[in-house]
């Protein structure tokens, strides 16, 4: 039995294309986080059973569905499918060559740098996560968030200062060597660290405003 991934990355048009080709594929897909047949999501969605049929066979082609056993009704069979991953993320391959990277930018204050080195970020980990599983291991990653409020600019800029002085420090005392002897690569697997500030929305509680 294989189990749901956690997130899968879509980095390929066609299956981008299969997935948001029709508005009703995402909510199908939604719904089979469970096992069900074609008639099982018709009845949830009150739609005709052909129709939901053909956008379940259209994503199962793509990959984003597998077959999960089978239900008797009445004298009938039918297949029942699962969703492949529990959510799914677009990779900026998606876009080719309009995908953005913030590695040709230098402005580290640049909103667009800040938005390119997210996306190669997230097509650097859905690649890696893509081989790991084909190994049947994890990647290993670390991610922390933190929510920060500064009153005014000076502020802000203390505070950028102060956390790139111990970015340096800290990558400074645990690095390896980036190049060996005769330069060479350096020993060990390569790790890609990214800090980022940017304006959080505003959330309200309920009841308040």
């Amino acid at each position: 039995m294989h189990e749901a991934a956690d997130v899968a990355p879509i980095d390929e048009p066609k299956r981008a294309a299969a997935l948001l080709g029709h508005a009703l594929r995402p909510r199908l897909l939604a719904l089979a986080c469970e096992p069900a047949s074609a008639s099982q999501l018709a009845a949830r969605l009150r739609l005709p059973r052909q129709r939901v049929n053909y956008h379940v066979r259209q994503l199962a082609r793509a990959g984003f569905l597998r077959r999960s056993g089978q239900v008797r009704k009445r004298n009938l069979i039918e297949q029942r499918y699962v969703a492949t991953a529990r959510a799914y993320v677009l990779a900026p391959e998606v876009l080719g060559p309009l995908a953005a990277s913030g590695h040709s930018l230098e402005d580290r204050f640049s909103a667009a740098r800040l938005i390119g080195l997210a996306a190669s970020a997230q097509s650097e980990v859905a690649h890696a996560v893509r081989e790991s599983a084909a190994r049947g291991q994890r990647v290993a990653t670390l991610s922390i968030a933190a929510d920060v409020r500064f009153e005014n600019a000076d502020q802000r800029a203390a505070f950028t200062e102060a956390l790139q002085a111990a970015i340096i420090d800290v990558v400074g005392r645990f690095t390896a060597p980036a190049v060996g002897a005769g330069g060479t690569p350096g020993r060990g697997r390569l790790f890609r660290l990214i800090v980022g500030c940017y304006p959080a929305r505003q959330r309200t509680r309920r009841g308040t405003t």
